[in-house]
């Protein structure tokens, strides 16, 4: 055990427990002079990331009203923020300590030359980061036959397997300009074989900019928008928190030079309009990995701050802290939170709004303010129909935990509310893999990359990769209509409510409050057909212009966003993820036009980007041909099949997995559909059996009476010998039981609720005719 002083900067005496790790090219220099390097480079790091972190909290309290978006747009949660927040101490680290190596060897060292991974694990360590986190952590997750609210310990072996707060994996290496964190592009003299990089706004403007978007008569606008919601459910890497440049403290909002975490779009960048080139860096995750290579273990990494799994953490959260906050704990009923202040007019239930008040979502001119909505993901208000989404699954929460109520009346609050959510995971599931996907890679890709279910393996890691989360799953922003309808009764132009350009529907929460319910924009969504996609009709204006428009001028464009952000996370380029998915590189203009079916889009790409091995990799999928059957070419056909089949085959509870659901319990799951969820939670009596289809009302849409629905009854659950006997365990306050068979004998498992600490037996067990003990105690006050 070594124990170092390590400045005022870590109060007190920090005792290190060294793990054992290979040896490596640190071994040619001094350990000891690398290790006092060490401890000094972290400390002066961490006085550079706390000066900068409070000159942010500053500039952005005095923010002008045209940037609170920004402010709303990044708001992450507080056990992201640490996470990063440790990351970024561990990143600055590296840096300052490559800085003063070079000073004292009088040459550039590389930090891989200079650390051991014993030095690594003490860099994570004094930083901050999360100590990893082993099987023996799981030892008792047996207990529990409910997945928990941040995904440790799906995978038993490897608990942090697609969990919250941990980085996106790496299919490929990252590809930074100095091989750690420098993104391509942040030298902008640099050359890529041989010439720039085209800044992402050129690429945007000669290529994807489409002013007229066409119609595919195949698929409905629901297409598009379970795409956004079920990617909002997987993946979510914030931005950088800070607004101030480290090293310089130079402001992000009045900078157009690269410096972290600042990473501003250039050609967009003007004096008269800084705004509009802004782009902050990714938010950091720790990520020290002793299996990998050590140069890699230091790169630069992002984090995905959801869980990776199809799990409905759009309704319910990711951390406990988010999860209480939605639950109605006071009802005593397993039911979700709703609005207090507002219902539609029938009586339905609103998303309740965000706890900050005033928030920063548009207003209506007259009458009360309508905050921002609260859901299991903080982007819930980013369009109308992903709010609609929200409030659909909000109120089938509360719909079906009544009737499991009704049926199981001996259930606890708690058995209620998870056995309801863990239903409304498996729907996400169904509706995703089996009614979305293979519309989107085509059934060949479908059969070929996903294929049918063999069970669950714990040999795959679930975790989402960075390739999907900030490339493949971007295809659907070419799918956007530049326009949303809202319909009425008979699927006509509503008559009160108008249609909406794009951009009037970003974080206007109040539109559905006050201007109809959801249905207007529901009826909207499956009674227009999707926008149709080609290699020379790719993003509409109102995304590449207009993104998000808040009170002043101010632009974005959703194309130079995707770009730099890949650029960001080090993505290597297009031809690369060919290689990765067994297809041909493109070395010619021929090569490209076979792709694109275009020679035209293929002749302006290459003389932008110069060299094909220079086009970037989000650019390149979205351009190929589509695929029969499908939406997508072939390079992200194999990329989202691959993710698809990783997502569902690594998670311990698939919907299909043994001893998930019963048989019965899994025939009436597969009754779900996208169209029986709005039947059962809206005004809406009419729909197309599958609403991911765009049909002609009235002669494509059916009663919903002849809608497929569950029947609860495979969920009855009789009383069990043991409870009869016993009767139900005692109450706790601020926590709660459930019932669990462990060695044929009935136990009850206690929990708290977040903020409460559990005190006494977590577990007591039915012997004879009693409980083996009271019921533990949850103290504290909860924040």
């Amino acid at each position: 055990m070594l124990c170092f002083f390590t400045s005022i900067f870590l109060v007190g005496l920090f005792c290190v427990v060294r793990p054992s790790f290979p040896t490596d090219g640190a071994a040619i220099f001094n350990s000891s002079t690398i290790r006092d390097l060490l401890i000094s480079s972290h400390q002066e790091s961490l006085q550079i990331v706390n000066e900068t972190s409070l000159h942010s909290k500053q500039r952005q309290s005095t923010l002008s009203s045209s940037t609170h978006v920004f402010a709303f747009l990044r708001q992450t949660e507080p056990e992201t923020l640490e996470i990063s927040r440790a990351a970024e101490v561990f990143q600055t680290t590296l840096k300052v300590l490559k800085n003063r190596a070079k000073q004292r060897y009088k040459r550039d060292v590389t930090e891989a030359e200079l650390l051991s991974w014993e030095d690594v694990g003490l860099i994570a360590e004094l930083s901050g980061c999360p100590p990893a986190t082993h099987g023996a952590a799981c030892e008792h997750s047996h207990l529990s036959k409910y997945r928990s609210i941040t995904g440790v310990c799906n995978n038993r072996q490897n608990p942090l397997w697609g969990a919250a707060n941990t980085a996106l994996v790496r299919w490929l290496p990252a590809e930074y300009e100095d091989g750690v964190r420098e993104p391509k592009g942040w030298n902008r003299e640099r050359l890529h074989n041989g010439f720039q990089l085209p800044p992402p706004r050129t690429v945007s403007r000669r290529i994807m900019r489409s002013p007229l978007k066409g119609t595919d008569e195949v698929y409905s606008n629901m297409l598009v928008e379970w795409g956004q919601y079920i990617d909002h459910d997987i993946t979510f890497t914030p931005q950088s928190a800070g607004t101030s440049a480290l090293w310089t403290d130079v402001d992000c909002f009045s900078t157009c030079e690269n410096v972290h975490p600042c990473y501003p779009i250039e050609a967009m960048c003007t004096l008269v309009d800084m705004a509009a080139c802004l782009f902050f860096r990714s938010t950091l995750a720790c990520f020290v990995n002793s299996d990998s290579d050590i140069t890699q273990a230091l790169q630069r990494q992002q984090m995905n701050a959801i869980t990776s799994f199809i799990d409905a953490s759009t309704v319910y959260g990711h951390t406990p802290r988010l999860e209480r906050s939605l639950r109605d704990l006071s009802g005593l009923n397993g039911k979700l939170a709703v609005n207090n202040q507002f219902k539609d007019p029938k009586g339905r239930a609103y998303l309740p709004f965000i706890a900050k008040h005033p928030s920063a979502c548009h207003q209506d001119q007259q009458g009360e303010r309508v905050e921002c909505f609260s859901a299991g993901d903080s982007r819930a208000n980013e369009g109308l129909p992903l709010t609609t989404l929200h409030t659909l699954w909000l109120r089938e929460h509360n719909r079906l935990a009544e009737a499991l109520k009704d049926i199981n009346s001996h259930w606890s609050p708690e058995t209620v509310y998870q056995e309801t959510r863990k239903i409304i995971g498996a729907l996400h599931q169904i509706i995703t893999i089996r009614d979305y996907i293979p519309k989107i890679i085509g059934p060949e890709s479908f059969d070929h990359y996903i294929g049918p279910y063999r069970g669950y393996d714990p040999t795959v890691d679930p975790s989402a990769s960075n390739v999907f989360a900030t490339a493949a799953f971007r295809f659907g922003h070419a799918t956007i209509s530049p326009i949303l309808r809202r319909l009425n009764a008979s699927y006509q132009d509503h008559e009160r409510f108008p249609h909406l350009r794009l951009h009037n529907t970003f974080f206007s929460p109040w539109r559905i409050v006050k201007e109809g319910g959801i249905e207007p924009i529901l009826r909207g969504i499956i009674g227009t057909a999707a926008s149709a996609v080609s290699s020379d009709n790719l993003l509409a204006e109102e995304v590449t212009e207009r993104l998000v428009v808040i009170d002043t001028m101010l632009h974005m464009d959703l194309a130079s966003l995707n770009l730099q952000r890949g650029r960001d996370h080090g993505l290597p380029g297009y031809n690369n993820w060919r290689e990765f998915c067994g297809l041909k590189p493109i070395r010619t203009v021929d090569d490209l036009r076979e792709e694109v079916g275009n020679y035209r889009v293929a002749v302006k790409i290459l003389n932008v980007y110069k060299h094909p091995d220079n086009i970037d990799i989000w650019l390149g999928g979205l351009v190929e041909n589509v695929l029969p059957g499908s939406r997508t070419g072939p390079l992200f056909a194999c990329l989202i099949g691959k993710q698809m089949k990783a997502l569902r085959d690594g998670d311990r509870f698939w919907w299909e997995a043994d001893s998930v659901f019963t048989q019965q319990q899994r025939d009436e799951l597969l009754k779900y559909s996208v169209s029986r969820l709005i039947c059962d939670n809206s005004d809406i009596n009419r729909v197309p059996l599958d609403s991911f289809r765009f049909g002609k009302h009235l002669s494509d849409y059916v009663s919903c009476d002849h809608v497929p629905s569950m029947h609860l009854g495979a969920w009855r659950e009789e009383k069990s010998e043991g409870l009869q006997q016993c009767g139900s365990p005692g109450k706790t306050k601020n926590g709660d039981f459930i019932l669990s068979s462990i060695s044929g004998k009935l136990v009850a498992l206690y929990s708290c609720y977040h903020g409460f600490k559990l005190e006494g037996a977590a577990a007591i067990v039915c012997e004879g005719n009693r409980w083996s003990d009271q019921p533990p105690q949850c103290t504290g006050n909860h924040q």
